[in-house]
């Protein structure tokens, strides 16, 4: 094909003038409008983010927040990493039958599996019952409505998330690498540890900032699994602007968890790199 004409640049340039009138209209103006609640209700100051502040309740939301997060984010990678590991050296057949039970929890709802962990870790449920019947525990073990039972739960959900991403890094790593490394004398675990951990980073920082930002805006499993002992900063806004009507509490809060979510991106930007996080962008 021809190079583009001069005339014809305007044209491609009007055609994507919705995409920056939707992200102003759907995201921006609702922000600013959220901000505006946060510094005018109940009445026009900074009073809702010297609350957060002074408040160790919430200071103690936060830091529960941060630290579920965290476990997510460590434990759903270390999981999908596993996975996508198998899936790359895996057979044709082998590879269809993982993308099948990798794709199978997006066929369910959030809410269906929530309440399937709910039956399945409660005192009664399959896993206590299990347990008892070898002799293993004397009593149920505390499986749910706490922080385990919501980690458990976030954790099912997150990991096909980060399944993908590392699956993409893993298909772009050249075999003719690793049959060189392998050649030279390295075994497996020097070959995985020095050629083919180093060269899926990209794919390992982009899961673990997909994880980790979804779950700071996780609110069904953690409010279902962790029964109010596991509140988390998503939940705790509901509460405040729909059961307590306080509206500029958590309007205050909604920002301060966007301003988490735009952090810890930059920071995961600055350790890796958006360069490498988001690839060549002249591949």
């Amino acid at each position: 094909m021809g190079m583009l004409s001069k005339e014809a640049v305007p044209i491609y340039g009007l055609l994507i003038l919705p995409l920056p009138l939707l992200v102003l209209a759907g995201y921006l103006l609702p922000t600013l409008g959220v901000l505006s609640w946060s510094l005018s209700m109940p009445e026009v100051g900074v009073q809702n983010y010297a609350a957060i502040l002074e408040s160790s309740n919430l200071q103690a939301v936060i830091w529960r927040t941060l630290r579920i997060c965290l476990l997510t984010t460590l434990i759903s990678v270390a999981i999908a990493y596993l996975i996508a590991y198998r899936w790359r050296f895996a057979t044709v057949r082998g590879r269809q039958f993982i993308e099948l039970f990798v794709l199978l929890p997006f066929w369910l709802s959030m809410l269906i599996r929530a309440f399937a962990w709910l039956v399945l870790l409660r005192n009664t449920g399959p896993i206590n019952e299990g347990l008892l019947g070898l002799g293993w525990v004397d009593a149920p073990l505390p499986l749910v409505r706490n922080e385990l039972g919501a980690l458990i739960g976030m954790v099912h959900f997150m990991v096909p998330y980060a399944v993908f991403p590392l699956m993409s890094s893993m298909r772009q790593v050249d075999d003719s690498l690793l049959r060189a490394a392998s050649g030279l004398g390295a075994d497996h675990w020097q070959v995985m540890r020095a050629v083919f951990l180093p060269l899926t980073l990209p794919g390992l920082a982009a899961a673990s900032v997909i994880v980790f930002v979804f779950s700071l805006g996780c609110f069904v499993t953690p409010a279902l699994l962790g029964g109010g002992k596991a509140a988390m900063l998503a939940e705790y806004i509901y509460v405040q602007m729909f059961q307590l009507s306080n509206w500029g509490l958590g309007a205050a809060l909604s920002i301060v968890l966007m301003l988490m979510v735009v952090g810890c991106t930059l920071l995961f930007g600055q350790l890796v790199g958006f360069r490498r996080l988001l690839g060549r962008a002249e591949s």
